[in-house]
């Protein structure tokens, strides 16, 4: 058995082994284990951290590659354009899917009795949160409103110090410096071809780094599954949030299965369910972790080394999709805003579907890659279609009705990072016929 039929058995083990013992030793619905639970600590330690210790250099190295391997401006132009047209549009699509499948299936329509039960408990539980923090540390730094997120991300986008940023881990503005860093050691010829050369080593040097964390990846992902299982217990999707459950995960199944497949089928012309196959290792990193940043490493190294993406498209595309690119955070968003609307009695005409739709797209380019954030960035998209409940003396949506969904989101978020992370890959595949490492097809693919 190869290395990685190996490690995908080890890991896949890990998934069933860690929802099992998560469920028949750890879960106790009468006394919950704590967040900060033995088994999401180590496995904190073994998986994402390492990871997250490789990101900073990892994205600035690939990205510096990137540019000195792309060089003319023009064509970083037409590679950047057609990225970030390819993730937003995708973003839009499954915010759309989202709404479709809510406002169908309408999961919150449910007896009167058990809308007030759960609406009692949501204050409660919100506020016992580690949610609140986090969105008041937002608040505080104007990140609530959809014109404060975008001006907090172009900020992101020309940083006043880039060390500061890397220290914080904050790879957008990496991203942007590398950017420019790229092309400089691209105009500046032979004299600058020594620091190429490290850079090139750098980047093997890291790659191996993340073939050594792979083997630690089933014991991690272990470890995390059992604390987010045994903190909610697989009795969650039989519960009175079983049908809102459904809905995302099914609406993450259809956009990971069938929409993204085709895309790809379409765009860069290429067998899915094998390009997913060789994609194995990231998506159940992705799903173990629930975090598409600390997933990236070993999303580059997939493309890289199986999934045939040329090292110049998945250098940029990754590290940037990793970002700004969250198809199943929209996804996600959409469906909670509408479906707590729906419990909470509150009808929404098209117009504010609409705006719950746009909304959820544009505010998941902001959410940070970790565990949860799609929680804290749901206050965004709240704000927007409370404005315009407001507008028609219709009553609100109180930002407290997120504790509803606050119990099962760990496990929601594990679906939807897996979304975030495979559509990444998807855009590296096609960006990849814009821009392959062999030098005569490049010409040809971007003259």
């Amino acid at each position: 058995m190869k290395h990685s039929g190996l490690i995908t058995f080890l890991m896949i083990s890990g998934l069933v082994l860690g929802a099992l013992f998560g469920q028949y030793v750890l879960f106790n619905p009468d006394d919950l284990i704590p967040t900060n639970h033995w088994t999401k600590e180590v496995g904190t330690l073994i998986l994402i951290r390492p990871l997250m210790m490789l990101i900073v250099p990892l994205v600035f190295v690939s990205v510096t590659l990137a540019m000195t391997t792309i060089g003319d401006p023009a064509k970083l132009g037409l590679l950047g354009g057609s990225t970030l047209l390819f993730y937003i549009v995708t973003m839009v699509c499954a915010a759309t899917l989202g709404a479709i499948i809510v406002t169908t299936f309408r999961p919150g329509d449910l007896p009167p009795e058990t809308r007030a039960a759960m609406t009692a408990r949501a204050e409660a539980d919100y506020t016992a949160s580690d949610v609140v923090a986090n969105v008041e540390q937002a608040r505080k730094e104007s990140k609530t409103s959809m014109g404060g997120a975008w001006m907090n991300l172009l900020q992101q986008l020309i940083p006043t110090n880039v060390v500061k940023d890397m220290a914080e881990g904050r790879t957008l503005g990496v991203i942007a410096f590398a950017i420019l860093f790229g092309l400089a050691l691209a105009v500046g010829g032979e004299p600058c071809r020594p620091a190429v050369a490290v850079l090139e080593a750098a980047f093997n040097a890291i790659l191996r780094m993340i073939s050594w964390v792979m083997w630690a990846a089933p014991v991690g992902v272990f470890l995390l599954v059992a604390a987010s299982v045994g903190r909610v217990g697989l009795g969650a999707l039989s519960g009175p949030l079983m049908w809102f459950m459904l809905i995302v995960i099914g609406g993450v199944a259809t956009f990971g299965v069938v929409v993204l497949p085709a895309v790809l089928l379409i765009f860069g012309r290429t067998n899915p369910g094998r390009f997913a196959w060789q994609m194995r290792g990231a998506l159940l990193t992705a799903f173990g972790t629930a975090s598409s940043s600390a997933t990236m490493p070993i999303t580059m190294e997939n493309c890289v080394t199986e999934g045939g993406c040329s090292r110049r498209a998945t250098n940029f595309v990754v590290p940037l999709g990793a970002t700004v690119n969250m198809n199943g955070t929209a996804l996600f968003e959409a469906v909670a805003v509408i479906f707590l609307c729906q419990l909470y009695g509150i009808d929404l005409t098209f117009g504010e579907v609409l705006i719950v739709v746009m909304t959820a797209a544009l505010a998941a380019i902001g959410a940070a890659g970790i565990p949860a954030a799609g929680l804290v960035t749901m206050v965004i998209v709240i704000g927007a279609v409370n404005k315009a409940l407001v507008a028609r003396g219709q009553p609100t949506l109180p930002e407290s009705a997120i504790g509803v969904i606050i119990g099962v989101d760990r496990i929601l978020d594990m679906c939807r990072t897996t979304l975030n992370v495979w559509g990444d890959m998807v855009g590296a595949k096609i960006m990849t016929r814009l821009a392959p490492d062999d030098v005569e097809e490049r010409e040809k693919a971007l003259s």
